[in-house]
């Protein structure tokens, strides 16, 4: 696994999941070498995991502990932040794919980080769109 890769909301949602502990551990493996410098996320990550955590686990992350989270983990793997340009490409991306607009915005923030590698368990796993390749992690 020597190409850089990006990691959708759902890597980080299933590392805090004891329930799925084969996707708990491959994610917190894919998380582990991220922060070696191979893995990427966009701000979208950080706002859409920072909702579930506090939201929607079984047992709400405390704030403290997002914050720290926050950090150590997401913020140093965030490149890729909002602009112009990413709210078009993600249209048409979205008309070029078919994905709905949150898909369509990952997949354009993983093409401007980048990374040769999207992981993500939503999207179709081996498709290929201009330069990366989308895997689902969970399926290999």
């Amino acid at each position: 696994m020597n190409d850089s890769f990006f990691l959708d909301t759902n890597i980080f949602v299933y590392s805090f999941d004891s329930k799925e502990p084969g996707k708990q551990k491959r994610a917190q493996e894919l998380i582990r070498t991220s922060l070696e410098g191979q893995g990427k996320i966009s701000w979208q990550v950080v706002q859409e995991f920072s909702n579930v955590a506090l939201h929607k686990f079984e047992k709400p992350m405390k704030r403290d502990h997002l914050k720290d989270y926050l950090h150590t983990v997401l913020l140093p793997l965030c490149t890729v932040w909002p602009d112009e340009s990413l709210y078009h490409e993600a249209l048409s991306a979205g008309l070029e794919t078919g994905y709905r607009w949150y898909d369509s915005l990952i997949l354009v923030s993983a093409l401007k980080s980048n990374a040769k590698i999207l992981y993500s368990e939503d999207l179709q796993h081996d498709r290929v769109y201009r330069s990366i390749r989308i895997r689902n992690p969970f399926y290999e």
